[in-house]
């Protein structure tokens, strides 16, 4: 059986290297330089984004701007993962651009039921 896949776009190399260890149950691949996220999308077709709102150069909002206006990339569930927002936040079914956000930082459990949950779905 093929691992989902699952792409961080997170500028905080520190944060994308605990989401490897925290999610050895899917393919994951980290983006550290949000100038390059829609071409690592392109490359790796994730089956899930989790996406920093907070970045220098490029944010969260136009990674999304960017993937939403690529036919390849329109339909791929996006995640915010910020810590702009608190975790009342999130809980409270707040959303940034109409996708789910979860605060940082979050734990391994909240962060693998959300990915559940949107892969499930097949969508935001």
């Amino acid at each position: 059986m093929n691992k989902k896949r699952i792409l961080v776009i997170d500028d905080e190399p520190g944060f994308t290297n605990l989401m490897v260890k925290a999610l050895t149950e899917y393919e994951v691949c980290v983006e550290n330089d949000s100038t390059q996220a829609l071409a690592t999308a392109l490359r790796f077709k994730p089956d899930l984004v989790l996406l920093d709102m907070v970045m220098p150069v490029v944010d969260g909002g136009e990674v999304t701007a960017q993937f939403l206006a690529n036919p390849a990339l329109a339909k791929v569930p996006i995640v915010f993962l910020t810590a702009i927002f608190t975790k009342e936040d999130a809980a409270s079914g707040r959303r940034i651009k109409g996708y789910p956000l979860l605060a940082k930082p979050t734990t391994a459990t909240a962060l693998r039921a959300v990915i559940e949950e949107k892969l499930a779905a097949g969508g935001s």
